[in-house]
């Protein structure tokens, strides 16, 4: 699906997307099947807000993402789903009950929230609190224990005090983000956010991105060492970028892993047992099957 219909007082994507329009679902298998036919085994369902999407099924009826999450994990030949963008708002149980339901489904989801004030939030015109989030995150963690959580931050948005910024450092801690993509504010032309008055000194928003940066990163270090020792399906992705004689693969909960392998494998699952655990990546060795 492309568009977005939520109107973040930030985002300047409704304007030059459109609304949110949905591919039927016909479509879309379509598309799956010749990836298939390709060899493909693991296929990432893409949107602005993917989890919004509301497509027509084959007798014409309106579904859901869940639904169509399901008709793609049913295929024979595709063995791992992902899907990124989403939105709170669009987090439905139903789709939340996947994660219990289709082992196909990553343990991984990338559920931005942008800040952890409630005042912040509703500027920002998210329509949606941090205990609506936190709830969201609760329930799906109930539904596929030990998820990775990813998550998308804004820091010094017009008007932000440090008692909001403060907020979103306690959110960060009582959710524990597996990472996060986190930005300074920009303005974009045309959106309303663009209007509103920022008095807070660049140097001051500097020093709030680089503390929440590094808390993630912190975090972000913590699973990894949980990791270490455990043996992880992974898909061979490639050759890796730092040493040519060894391959890059990516584990269900989305992290790369490096190890000797031969290029033949290169689009292959191949069971790994994470040895290291390094900046951003990890080290394995392969194991035999």
């Amino acid at each position: 699906m492309e568009g977005c219909s939520k109107y973040c007082t930030f985002c300047v994507v409704p304007y030059t997307r459109g609304e949110e329009v949905s591919r039927p679902v016909a479509d879309v298998m379509r598309d799956v099947q010749v990836l298939i036919g390709q060899g493909v085994k693991e296929v990432m369902l893409l949107g602005q807000n993917v989890n919004a999407y509301c497509g027509a099924g084959e007798d014409g009826e309106t579904v859901d993402f869940a639904f169509l999450l399901q008709e793609i994990a049913a295929l024979e030949g595709i063995e791992r789903l992902r899907f990124t963008t989403s939105h709170p708002r669009d987090m439905t149980q139903r789709l939340i009950d996947v994660f219990a339901t289709t082992s196909k489904l990553v343990s991984h989801l990338h559920l931005p929230v942008q800040s952890g004030s409630d005042r912040i939030l509703a500027a920002m015109k998210r329509g949606h609190t941090v205990l609506e989030y936190k709830s969201i995150i609760r329930r799906v963690r109930a539904a596929r224990p030990g998820i990775c959580i990813t998550s998308d931050f804004i820091v010094g948005f017009p008007g932000e005090t440090e008692q909001d910024f403060e907020a979103t450092m306690r959110l960060i801690d009582e959710v524990g983000f597996d990472n996060s993509f986190s930005y300074l504010y920009s303005p974009r032309p045309g959106t309303p956010a663009a209007e509103l008055r920022d008095d807070t000194p660049l140097e001051v928003r500097m020093a709030r991105l680089r503390k929440l940066q590094h808390r993630i990163e912190q975090q972000e270090a913590e699973v990894a060492q949980a990791m270490l020792g455990t043996t992880q399906r992974a898909l061979v992705e490639g050759v890796s970028k730092k040493d040519s004689q060894e391959l890059a693969a990516r584990t269900d909960n989305n992290r790369v892993v490096n190890f000797r392998g031969a290029a033949g494998m290169i689009g292959r699952f191949v069971d790994v047992k994470i040895t290291e655990v390094v900046r951003h990546t990890l080290r394995g060795e392969l194991i035999a099957t």
